[in-house]
């Protein structure tokens, strides 16, 4: 009796220690931070020095310019660069604000054309979200209400996702249809709070110019596929096998 809830033990540990949380928590997951959101609240901050610090302002821009081109071509770069030449510290901050917006659509633009792709869906939502917390204090300080209303709608495009589940235990199936009901809600909102004409961010899709490197190397952590469990298994009766050999031994001697 005493050998079996010792194995049983050995294996809950094992198993406990190798599902990623992810299988226990239905959330937004690590978004592994927004570069460009992140980079946008630190030039604001070297901005927010007296004097503003428009030298350190522009070569934190400088480690995102190259992501900003490439997905939403040399326009954006250009106003900033040009904003921050001429030493313009409202102009530099309202540009950025403008990029965080466009960053927000194309990550949405993206989950909608990879709706079936869960994994990518997440790690993409949680950047949008990731982006949109950086807009949030400034959306709060002018309508509390309105910054309410745009993190509901966040919630509801993630749960529009639905869940793979875990060999269909927990499945939840997508809604394309509420994803884009709430996406055409929150561009909508973030469009008119600041002001822009168009959300268009460039032609480079997400899945080709953009490959998620952090989804495809962990992978085999997905336990809603079965074949992923084949690891698991192996190890937890590799290390069984060794326990069992060292009982066995144990009790002959």
């Amino acid at each position: 009796m005493k050998t079996s809830r010792f194995f049983f033990y050995i294996a809950v540990i094992i198993i406990l220690n190798l599902i990623p949380l992810k299988v226990f928590a239905y959330s937004y997951g690590d978004p592994n931070k927004e570069a460009v959101a992140e980079a946008y609240k630190e030039m604001k901050e070297k901005l927010n020095e007296q004097p503003p610090n428009f030298a350190a302002a522009k070569e934190i821009f400088g480690t995102i310019k190259e992501e900003i081109d490439m997905h939403m071509g040399p326009e954006p770069s250009k106003a900033v660069l040009a904003a921050i030449e001429a030493k313009d510290r409202q102009a530099v901050i309202k540009d950025m604000e403008n990029i965080l917006v466009l960053n927000i659509a194309r990550r949405l633009d993206n989950i909608e054309a990879n709706f079936d792709q869960y994994d990518t869906s997440k790690r993409l939502l949680a950047k949008a979200f990731a982006t949109y917390e950086a807009l949030s204090p400034i959306i709060q300080g002018k309508d509390p209400a309105l910054d309410k209303q745009l993190r509901t709608e966040f919630d509801k495009a993630l749960q529009s996702l639905g869940n793979p589940g875990l060999f269909g235990v927990g499945e939840k199936k997508s809604d394309i249809n509420v994803f884009k009901k709430s996406k055409e809600t929150i561009l909508t909102m973030l469009q008119k709070q600041f002001g822009l004409k168009s959300l268009k961010v460039g032609h480079f899709s997400e899945s080709a110019a953009e490959k998620p490197d952090a989804v495809q190397k962990k992978e085999w952590t997905d336990l809603s596929k079965a074949k992923n469990w084949i690891p698991l298994i192996v190890i937890v009766v590799v290390v069984l096998g060794a326990a069992l050999i060292y009982v066995r031994r144990r009790k002959r001697a």
